[in-house]
């Protein structure tokens, strides 16, 4: 860009204004399970940072009636020169645990990440998957009402997976509200209420789960 301008500098620029999401609206319940699907580029991630106050709407409104615990991004909020120790305790800090409550929980969020042998390591030195474990394992340890899950599920392996959503029976138990993105829509359909289908940016259905699902499905088949 700057090379241009420098080589054409009377020349206009011009600047194609891309609207990610428009129209969307919809309410989730207390307690709900609450998928969100579609193609990449259909503007889910956008929207769960909107939910999570990360970007700002330009127009229209978000109400969140709890406390958010966001894992949308993978290493977002870690510094990976340090150790998953000195990790677990700065994050958990800015998440709103006392220093009390980060060491009665320590050793639950390092036996659940399954990390006992790495827990003095550089994050620098972790996999994705160890990442994920750990993130998670800190994003369940906090006060939360809401949890926001993004993609990031999917770098970890097929038993962490598996011992994560276990974690959403009692999260259902307890009231907790789930909103899941993902591509993975046998989970969806396994773990969530209703859905949202995302197409361009806009609303292409939102409903019960399996009449979403069946929708998108029929879609992409359509589009293949």
């Amino acid at each position: 860009m700057l090379k241009e301008y420098f080589l054409h500098p009377f020349d206009r620029v011009s600047y194609e204004r891309q609207r990610a999401l428009s129209d969307v609206s919809f309410t989730i319940e207390r307690g709900e399970f609450f998928g969100i699907i579609g193609p990449n580029g259909s503007g889910k991630s956008t929207l769960l940072r909107i939910l999570a106050g990360i970007y700002v709407p330009d127009e229209g409104s978000v109400t969140v009636d709890g406390i958010l615990s966001p894992f949308i991004e993978l290493g977002v909020g870690f510094n990976f020169e340090l150790s998953a120790r000195d990790n677990i305790k700065i994050n958990a800090t800015l998440l709103g645990l006392t220093r009390a409550e980060i060491d009665a929980r320590f050793d639950d969020i390092i036996h659940f990440a399954e990390l006992e042998r790495f827990v003095d390591q550089k994050l620098k030195n972790y996999s994705s998957g160890m990442l994920l474990r750990l993130a998670y394992s800190i994003a369940i340890q906090v006060p939360f009402d809401i949890l926001l899950l993004d993609e990031v599920m999917a770098v970890g392996d097929q038993s962490f997976m598996e011992k994560s959503l276990a974690t959403f029976e009692s999260f259902r138990a307890q009231g907790k509200t789930i909103v899941f993105v993902s591509h993975d829509l046998a989970t969806v359909a396994n773990v969530c209420d209703r859905a949202l289908f995302l197409r361009q940016g806009r609303v292409a259905a939102l409903g019960p789960v399996d009449s979403v699902i069946a929708e998108y499905a029929e879609t992409a088949t359509v589009a293949g």
